[in-house]
């Protein structure tokens, strides 16, 4: 009989959904179990982390599961988002963070359709540099989240609210099918902003 390691694929999806988490009715299909089952493999991975030393846990917020970092090392991450090492921010995260900027609020799927790459990355480090944060659910299946601006951004860019922004042309609405262009005029007028 194959023994299936239920906690470690459970582990890895929940991984691989970052900070949108996973509802117990998701983890049950793609496990291809019954929620009830699905809940049991859940509570025992939740007991698990709390009964380790790990910087992570496991926690059920809102209807979904998500992996979260301790409380009592938030110090530590604190330091870390803080240091000077991590001032500066990536073409990537100014990208993603023109995009929401100028499109806020906004969902990371999104984000993704206009910049053509995967940006679960960038969003990790604006949310750590608190130049973003999450502002609400969108409607419809799996009410993924929004994301906006932040005070901490307006006081970045020395901006005293968010319609001081370099204005976009109107071309942008005529040509929706060019994802790509559009995300290069987003950073182009941010880059205007930062310089």
């Amino acid at each position: 009989m194959e023994i299936i390691n239920w906690k470690g694929i459970a582990e890895s999806l929940l991984f691989a959904a970052g900070d949108e988490g996973l509802s117990l009715k998701q983890i049950a299909h793609v496990l291809e179990v019954e929620e009830l089952q699905a809940r049991e493999i859940m509570d025992s991975l939740i007991e698990d982390y709390s009964n380790s030393s790990r910087g992570i846990m496991v926690v059920e917020l809102a209807g979904t599961f998500q992996l979260v970092t301790k409380k009592e090392f938030s110090a530590y991450l604190k330091k870390l988002v803080e240091s000077p090492s991590s001032a500066s921010l990536s073409q990537a995260a100014l990208e993603t963070l023109a995009i929401i900027a100028y499109r806020q609020p906004i969902t990371r799927t999104e984000i993704e359709e206009i910049r053509g790459v995967k940006t679960e990355r960038p969003l990790q480090t604006l949310s750590a540099k608190a130049l973003i944060k999450e502002v609400g659910r969108a409607e419809g299946t799996g009410r993924a989240y929004l994301y906006g601006t932040t005070k901490e951004f307006l006081d970045y860019f020395g901006l005293k609210s968010i319609e001081e922004l370099p204005p976009l042309p109107d071309k942008i609405s005529e040509e929706e099918d060019s994802f790509q262009e559009e995300a290069d005029l987003f950073f182009e007028k941010f880059q205007e902003l930062d310089s």
